[in-house]
């Protein structure tokens, strides 16, 4: 039961907490975006280094708000230590989180897809070709069981 939530990620979930809330009311660094999020923190097995990756809403920002975390480093580890019940605390290093725009790309690229294969398929039902009937496999009337009658898979002996 202890190694299903090691130790490691309970302080990890604790330190992202303590850590968003000291930087929204404490932290007073103009660098340091309003719109900063702290996506996940990950702590080493031996509680030294705490990794803190942060996003932020306007990535023109990052390179300023790096600077400032980095820059605030101590400090947030100080008031980090006034609420963890920790003999040490680890050492923080914060690194940009850019998989939300990494998903942002990835929506455009498939609603391109989308609106380029809508287009294609508009342009066939123009030429004369049904678009439902492009899309649906041909079957054969023989194909299919007449309504209402056995189709050879019956449950009753």
């Amino acid at each position: 039961m202890a190694n299903d939530y090691p130790r490691s990620y309970r302080v990890a979930d604790h330190i992202q907490r303590e850590l968003a809330g000291i930087i929204r009311l404490q932290v007073k660094d103009p660098r340091i975006s309003e719109m900063l999020t702290i996506a996940a923190v990950e702590v080493s097995r031996d509680l030294s280094v705490a990794r803190v990756y942060y996003s932020l809403l306007d990535s023109a920002e990052q390179k300023q708000t790096q600077q400032g975390l980095e820059r605030s480093a101590g400090f947030l580890r100080k008031k980090l230590s006034d609420v963890l019940s920790m003999r040490a605390v680890p050492a923080l290093r914060f690194y940009y989180d850019d998989s939300v725009e990494r998903g942002n790309e990835m929506s455009a690229l498939i609603d391109a897809a989308v609106q380029s294969n809508t287009t294609a398929a508009e342009s066939g039902a123009e030429s004369g070709a049904d678009s439902d009937d492009a899309a649906m496999p041909k079957t054969k009337q023989n194909d299919l069981p007449p309504e209402g009658s056995d189709d050879g898979h019956s449950t009753n002996p």
